[in-house]
């Protein structure tokens, strides 16, 4: 179990309270953090979060390649969790990226908008 997370803070369970996850949302809550925070923003835990924001300044061509490394180095540590690829997409509101894991001998994917 762990305490839930939604646009990066702590959500309410409505009784005065923070809502409390079990392992998978737990899990994604976890994954999605680490994916979009912005890595080195951080002072005391500098390797927390990932270089996704760097996506923007390389050739669409390199996107694939660069979000699998940027996914790899932010779950890097995160027990049982191992990633399998990476997709991107521009849409209107920005940039999206998928990381395809391996996670109990099971895929799952995890998709993230980048902010601007």
């Amino acid at each position: 179990m762990g305490l839930l997370l939604t646009n990066r803070d702590y959500a309410a369970d409505g009784n005065g309270g923070v809502a409390v996850v079990r392992d998978g949302e737990a899990l994604m809550g976890e994954v999605l953090f680490r994916l979009t925070a912005r890595r080195g923003s951080f002072p005391f835990l500098p390797r927390l979060g990932s270089r996704m924001d760097a996506l923007r300044r390389a050739r669409p061509s390199d996107w694939e390649s660069l979000a699998l490394q940027y996914a790899a180095e932010a779950l890097d540590g995160l027990d049982g969790v191992s990633v399998t690829g990476a997709r991107v997409s521009r849409e209107r509101d920005g940039l999206w990226v998928t990381a395809e894991l391996l996670w109990q001998g099971g895929p799952l994917a995890v998709t993230a908008r980048l902010e601007e």
